[in-house]
């Protein structure tokens, strides 16, 4: 049976690390376009009926 790779407790610390970083990125980017797409169209786009 061939053997598996398990990280030490450092590479698990840094890709747990890395993986956090990338979420934040990916939240802020999501507020940017919010953000952008608010003030292209206009605040009363939040005041406009459904």
């Amino acid at each position: 049976m061939p053997e598996t790779f398990r990280p030490t407790e450092e590479q698990t610390r840094r890709r747990r690390g890395r993986s956090i970083a990338i979420a934040l990125m990916l939240g802020a980017l999501v507020v940017l376009f919010y953000v952008v797409t608010v003030v292209r169209l206009g605040p009363g786009i939040l005041d406009r009926p459904l």
